[in-house]
């Protein structure tokens, strides 16, 4: 996957250093570094220290280094804050709420309406695999015929049953992977994607592109590897954005499939294992997620009087009630601050669309950032900005110009 440099990016850099050079006061991006000390903000830069050793990295080599932490927080300053973050005059959050960290925002207008932690970095488990969902929908067609191989079907479960030998299609493969988080099924996504290393490769890279500063995927199921991390901001980041793309919607909003046994072998039932389908009204679907060091992650949506609402939980615990519940809970909160008309605290923002496969079945690997969007750091205005600062900067230059003519002696 690649990302394409449009002409005017390469045009507003030129600009940039334009300004720079004639000593012009403007903004310039923000210096990324950790600014916050673990005891002011804990897991600002990494996740809590693993229990057991699946975070070690091969004999040979070291762990990746620390993401940086962006000095300006993604999606407004009140989510560089650590504990609890809503609105003044707001009712507490629920009670009996384990995550560490969590976040509820409007799906469309990308409003957050509360959080706790929002940039605190903890491990996303199998919710990673929206990462991996998204970068197969942009690159194989629904159609593409998989063949599952020994090492796919001997993977690390929670498991579908891919049986060697056995055909699938993508359409098929995206469903099992987000309806029953089939560790398995992202081992042979992966393997159809280029191989391991190359669909973490370009999971990251969508991740970089959509913003996600604080993700880094180290296995394309969620199984804990070195370096790997997220945080609430950064998959709820990523959820709205998957929710925009209709294949991924209708996958996550499925309750019940016949998959492809083995060769000789009948379809058997995959049902959705997000509990949340048979108890909570206007359910949309979502992602469950646990590993050891992870814990149980969460992120869900539903619909209520022609409003979507979005949770997402990190590292929480099925006591003293069951993660489920919790979600629950968090999304009536949701629904309850929306309806007051409740200030948003911040804005999950989301980059524009990739390029999907067309009809006649042909992919394309590249993300064409020139499309405007409200996360586009120029678009219209500000380009026209841009053009106006340009004139002025070359209006300057050449007063100065002149006028150093003028000064020269004969």
């Amino acid at each position: 996957m690649r990302i394409a440099t449009p002409i005017r990016t390469l045009f507003a850099l030129f600009v940039t250093a334009l300004l720079a050079g004639t000593s012009v006061l403007v903004a310039t991006p923000p210096a990324e570094a950790a600014t916050e000390s673990p005891t002011e903000c804990p897991n600002r830069t990494l996740p809590p220290p693993p229990v057991d050793k699946s975070e070690e990295p091969p004999p040979g080599e070291q762990s990746p280094t620390p993401l940086p932490v962006p000095e300006t927080p993604a999606g407004g300053e009140r989510m560089a804050e650590c504990g609890i973050v809503r609105p003044a005059d707001s009712p507490e959050p629920p009670e009996d709420i384990t995550a560490a960290a969590w976040l509820v925002q409007d799906l469309d207008t990308g409003y957050v309406l509360a959080a706790k932690n929002p940039h605190g970095r903890y491990r996303p488990a199998s919710l990673i695999k929206t990462l991996l969902a998204l970068v197969v929908l942009e690159e194989l067609p629904p159609d593409h015929v998989v063949v599952a191989t020994k090492e796919d079907a001997n993977q690390e479960c929670t498991c579908v049953g891919l049986v060697e030998g056995g055909e699938y299609t993508v359409d098929q493969l995206i469903h099992a992977l987000l309806m029953h988080s089939g560790n398995d099924v992202a081992h042979a996504l992966a393997t159809a994607l280029g191989g391991v290393d190359a669909a973490v490769e370009k999971m990251n890279a969508l991740a970089e592109w959509l913003g996600a500063a604080d993700t880094r995927a180290a296995t394309p199921s969620g199984l804990d590897g070195p370096g790997m991390m997220t945080s609430a901001y950064d998959m709820s980041l990523i959820f709205r954005y998957a929710m925009q793309q209709p294949a991924y919607a209708e996958a996550v909003g499925t309750k019940h499939i016949d998959f492809p046994g083995g060769p000789g072998e009948p379809d058997f039932p995959v049902y959705n294992d997000n509990p949340l389908w048979a108890s909570y009204e206007g359910f949309l679907g979502g992602k469950t997620g646990f590993t050891d060091d992870a814990r149980h992650t969460y992120v869900g949506a539903a619909e209520r009087d022609g409003r979507r609402i979005a949770v997402v939980l990190l590292q929480a615990e099925q006591q003293p009630i069951r993660v489920a519940e919790q979600a629950q809970r968090l999304l009536d909160y949701g629904f309850g601050l929306a309806a007051a008309g409740k200030e948003p605290v911040g804005t999950v923002t989301t980059a524009p669309p990739f390029s999907s496969v067309d009809e006649d079945g042909e992919g394309t690997d590249v993300i064409d950032v020139a499309t405007t969007s409200p996360s586009d750091p120029f678009g219209t205005t500000g380009w026209i900005v841009t053009l106006i600062v340009t004139v002025l900067v070359l209006t300057g230059l050449l007063v100065g110009h002149r006028k150093g003519l003028l000064r020269r002696p004969d």
